[in-house]
């Protein structure tokens, strides 16, 4: 009898440990993958506004390698309608001559105390503004972009848009079921999310890559972000400021992921350390929002607060096993999301019946991750830096 009871006490305190836990990712996902169901908001422009100059900022640390497909990428899609500015950040190999020689303009910025992407894009973004520009597009220089993309971006803004995200894929040009399984969660995390949320009228969100904003908006938002996730801190600097992001799915930036084993676990350390750091700074800020009735902020703090999706499984597993019959409903129902939400997410993307077949690797997926959580701690109060992922 007193063991039933201690056992009872156990399962009920693993219960009050892993719901709370888990709850912020599933209330997310249930958000915004049940919106996209609902119609496609058709866009009300209350303004339009002129896009004389636009400029595409390519922020770049020793791509040599790549930055001449970037730089080919969008001039064809350009067709000379926007200048195309390669920062070279601290870089010690022949970026810039690369990019000049592919037809861009060249910033070399070299400054030893200015480290990490966040710089970069900041000293581009003033000498783009001070040579005239309307409006700036930031493209990473290991990605390439779609025919339409200047020409959608461009658009979009002459529509009234303050700042837009494009679509962006990271694609796996391998076999190894880790990379595919990567791809899928990330196509989940950069289009279905999105997506959702701009159907809602939602902040999209920014990527860090394939993004645009106009010369106002820098004004009234100064580029003032430098952590390791610095697309994401900026957002939540233009949420404080009541600027939405829209969404635009049919223009495309695309990227692949590293081949390496190390540069895979490089990058993703990088990234969900970087957000667990900014969750820490972010949340009392965006509670202090909600409680002043803000209640649309109530989506980027799920956001924030939400595992990561392989932990958020295991531990929705972890509580469909408990036997307390109301637990248990809430795991299952909770897997039941995730799941529609994965099988959007490869529905979205090539080889949908391909992508179907990695997901028994899934277990296996989950242990790599686990295997990371070391290095995201460490990544979580690491300062910024220029960490170039091995290809």
């Amino acid at each position: 009898m007193a063991s039933t009871s201690m056992n009872n006490i156990l399962f009920a305190t693993l219960a009050a440990l892993l719901i709370p836990a888990t709850l912020p990712l599933v209330l997310e996902l249930l958000i915004v993958t049940s919106a996209l169901f609902l119609p496609r908001r058709k866009n009300h422009a209350s303004k339009t506004q002129q896009v004389r100059q636009l400029t595409v900022i390519v922020p770049a640390h020793n791509e040599e390698l790549l930055i001449s497909r970037c730089v080919a990428s969008l001039r064809a899609s350009a067709d000379n309608t926007a200048k195309i500015l390669v920062v070279a950040h601290n870089c010690t190999d022949a970026t810039a001559h690369e990019a000049e020689a592919a037809g861009a303009e060249v910033l070399v910025y070299s400054d030893a105390n200015a480290k990490g992407k966040g710089h970069a894009l900041r000293y581009g973004l003033k000498a783009a503004i001070e040579d005239g520009a309307d409006a700036v597009v930031i493209v990473d220089a290991d990605s390439t972009v779609s025919a339409n993309f200047i020409p959608m971006v461009r658009q979009a803004l002459s529509e009234g848009a303050d700042v837009i995200q494009c679509r962006y894929e990271m694609r796996s040009v391998t076999d190894k079921a880790n990379s595919g399984l990567a791809s899928l969660a990330f196509r989940g995390f950069t289009f279905i999310r999105p997506l959702g949320r701009d159907r809602l009228g939602l902040s999209a969100g920014i990527l860090g890559n394939g993004f645009a904003m106009t010369a106002r908006t820098l004004q009234e938002v100064p580029y003032e972000a430098f952590s390791v996730v610095e697309d994401l801190e900026y957002h939540l600097h233009l949420l404080l400021a009541h600027k939405r992001v829209r969404f635009i799915d049919y223009a495309v930036v695309s990227a692949e992921l590293p081949v390496s084993r190390t540069g895979e676990t490089s990058q993703r350390s990088r990234w969900e350390g970087g957000r667990i750091r900014v969750a820490r700074m972010w949340t009392l800020p965006l509670l202090r929002q909600i409680v002043r009735g803000r209640i649309s902020m109530v989506e980027p703090l799920l956001d924030l607060a939400g595992l990561p999706l392989a932990f958020g499984v295991s531990a929705l597993l972890a509580v469909s096993l408990i036997p307390i019959h109301a637990v248990r409903i809430y795991g299952i129902v909770s897997l039941a999301i995730v799941i529609i939400h994965v099988l959007l997410a490869a529905w979205a993307g090539p080889h949908f019946f391909r992508t179907l077949r990695l997901l028994v690797m899934t277990p296996l997926y989950i242990v790599w991750k686990f295997r990371l959580v070391p290095k995201l701690l460490r990544a979580s109060h690491a300062e910024a830096a220029w960490i170039r992922t091995s290809r």
